[in-house]
């Protein structure tokens, strides 16, 4: 596992616990703090791309996949949310998998990276959904964590110093996707 970790964050509230630990003990491969949405003119031709590579590779061959219910809108485009990565704490076999090298080699050939924008929050978190079930995903709720100028404040942030109000999540449209996935 890594933790992501960007310099001038802020870290809020006590971590009273491993969450290297907490990953492995429940099986995570992914996890997060805020999910938000990207700016779309810095992607615009990613989602074409991605549509591209699943049918050229013959579909999504994980079953478990997430993709409908966290990325994509009511008539099959990008909706553009995404884990923002600035927090991530992840598998590295995640990255190693021959899934997600071959994914990354076809957009990288594709020049998305170059040309415009593509960013590593949408294409990791394109990734997540089609190669990881719901169960391999985690939103660390309860980790405080301040990037400027986004904030995650957990709502039951009795160890914290920050203001819940002021949390990017109260709000977030993407992260209420991912919440239904577990109702």
């Amino acid at each position: 596992y890594y933790w992501r970790v960007e310099p001038s964050v802020q870290f809020p509230c006590i971590i009273d616990y491993d969450p290297f630990l907490y990953m492995k003990k429940h099986g995570k491969e992914y996890g997060f703090t805020i999910a938000l949405t990207e700016y779309e003119e810095t992607i615009p031709t990613l989602w074409k791309t991605v549509q591209r590579y699943i049918k050229e590779r013959g579909g999504l061959k994980n079953k478990g996949n997430v993709m409908k219910e966290l990325l994509t809108d009511p008539i099959g485009g990008y909706n553009l949310c995404h884990f923002w990565s600035n927090f991530e704490i992840a598998s590295l076999n995640l990255w190693r998998s021959k899934e997600y090298l071959d994914f990354f080699d076809y957009l990288d050939k594709a020049g998305g990276f170059f040309y415009e924008r593509w960013g590593d929050a949408p294409v990791h978190s394109i990734a997540v959904a089609m190669f990881l079930n719901k169960e391999k995903i985690h939103f660390f709720e309860n980790i405080g964590y301040y990037h400027a100028p986004f904030l995650n404040c957990p709502e039951s942030g009795t160890k914290c110093l920050c203001d819940v109000k002021k949390s990017i999540n109260l709000n977030s449209h993407c992260l209420e996707l991912f919440n239904r996935l577990y109702d």
